[in-house]
């Protein structure tokens, strides 16, 4: 029980981890004992952002751009060169695009796509050998980063922003069922409100925000630390296939 929720001799990828829930759980991991690399598009706060960490325990910056399957295979690549396996592989970098229903342009659109609902798939596609290696004494992790967006209405024009969470949550499901014959557990995290570059109102608003929000306030850094780490040890070997949901009781006030 003492090592329940231990990642001591772990390693991680965490993507879009130089800031907001990526570096949260990122932080997190470190504090459980796992070696953590960070993955942003941004080297300078990519690297900041490792250095900062480095507080808490090894943290190595990886700047790539995952957009693209090429960038996801990239930073495959240069993950490889430097770690003969990986045990946990968190799928967080994203983007969202808010515009009204007639304007919504297809930038808009593939953008968002791209990164929410591709990038998971080919970049644990690129990796899989590697998690392959890092499930022999263990599972091993893939978490995805969905949204409460993908399980209940937002009314704000965010087409395919809610869109692509909503596939991600289903592809979690659909790839859950492939990669536990391997010994890779996929599951994800539906977060609500937390302070973060994306979510800038939840940031600059915070009183106004946690109004709208059962539990009265916003997502804490230990709120998304808490829910990662649970999925990536050993105490969420046995959660194939699900989001868990992090709001404050949100969705269910959505009904």
């Amino acid at each position: 029980m003492n090592d329940l929720f231990s990642l001591q001799g772990r390693t991680a990828l965490v993507t879009g981890g130089s800031r907001g829930i990526g570096k949260m759980i990122a932080a997190g991991f470190l504090q459980q004992g796992a070696k953590v690399y960070i993955s942003s598009r941004k080297a300078d706060a990519c690297e900041a952002t490792a250095r900062e960490l480095s507080a808490l325990g090894t943290c190595i910056p990886l700047p790539m751009d995952v957009s693209t399957v090429q960038g996801a295979q990239a930073l495959a690549a240069a993950y490889a060169k430097l770690e003969p396996s990986l045990n946990i592989l968190v799928n967080n970098a994203g983007a969202a695009w808010g515009e009204s229903f007639d304007t919504f342009p297809e930038k808009g659109w593939d953008k968002v796509m791209d990164l929410n609902l591709k990038s998971p798939f080919f970049l644990t596609q690129a990796l899989h050998e590697l998690l392959r290696k890092g499930a022999a004494k263990q599972p091993a992790k893939v978490i995805n980063i969905a949204s409460i967006d993908g399980v209940s209405v937002n009314p704000q024009e965010t087409y395919s922003y809610a869109a692509s969470k909503a596939g991600l949550i289903h592809l979690i499901k659909r790839m859950s069922l492939r990669l536990v014959q391997d010994n890779i557990v996929v599951s994800g995290i539906a977060p609500g409100a937390f302070a973060s570059e994306m979510n800038r109102v939840a940031r600059d608003h915070e009183a106004e925000t946690a109004k709208r929000i059962p539990a009265g306030r916003i997502g804490r850094d230990e709120d998304m630390a808490g829910v990662a780490i649970y999925l990536a040890s050993r105490a969420g070997d046995y959660v194939v296939g699900e989001t868990i949901v992090v709001d404050g009781g949100v969705t269910l006030a959505r009904g």
